[in-house]
């Protein structure tokens, strides 16, 4: 008996249906959501880098006010005279701490420039706002104003009637990519303690 092979062979039919592609409307629909996405990430970036730097500005302001009250109220204290040279400028007799100057010191507010950015709240050693050196405590001052009280409470720009001093200021600072920031600060009321009142 005679054996022969026999080869078959199979042939597969290639899958004619067409790969699934995106239409165009599909691509316009995804590019206009991941747009609107872009967008609330970028937007909520931009929000939190501008408060962070209003937050700076604030605390800066604060600060320096805080400072600046701090070293104006310690001479407040210990003061024995008061001179009331303006509603910006004020002359206090404080012994033993200004010697060279006959203990007196200026505190005022340098508006002359005439413009917010270089406007400042100082100290100056002697009984002249024009007197140096000078210490800048708060920068960017836009309104300053020192007020008076007598011993019953009572407004008063008399020198001999002044016992308690109190400050009114704003500060503003502003910055290129951000809404200004300002801050309106009333100080504690500071009584001259070494001071004789009538």
């Amino acid at each position: 008996m005679r054996n022969t092979a026999s080869m078959t062979t199979s042939t597969t039919k290639p899958n004619l249906r067409p790969t699934r592609a995106f239409t165009l409307a599909e691509v316009m629909i995804g590019a206009t959501i991941g747009s609107f996405i872009l967008l609330g990430v970028l937007t909520t970036f931009l929000m939190l880098g501008r408060s962070g730097a209003n937050i700076i500005a604030y605390t800066t302001m604060d600060a320096q006010t805080r400072k600046g009250f701090e070293e104006f109220a310690q001479d407040v204290r210990m003061a024995s005279d008061c001179v009331w040279n303006s509603a910006t400028s004020l002359t206090l007799t404080v012994p033993n701490n200004y010697t060279s100057t006959s203990n007196q010191v200026t505190y005022a507010w340098d508006n002359t420039s005439g413009s917010a950015t270089y406007r400042y709240f100082y100290r100056v050693p002697g009984s002249s706002a024009t007197g140096t050196p000078k210490t800048t405590y708060i920068a960017n001052v836009t309104s300053f104003t020192f007020y008076g009280y007598d011993r019953l409470n009572a407004s008063t720009t008399t020198n001999a009637a002044i016992k308690r001093v109190q400050i009114n200021l704003t500060v503003t600072t502003s910055n290129k990519t951000v809404v200004s920031a300002t801050d309106t600060t009333l100080s504690a009321s500071f009584v001259l303690r070494n001071k004789v009142s009538t």
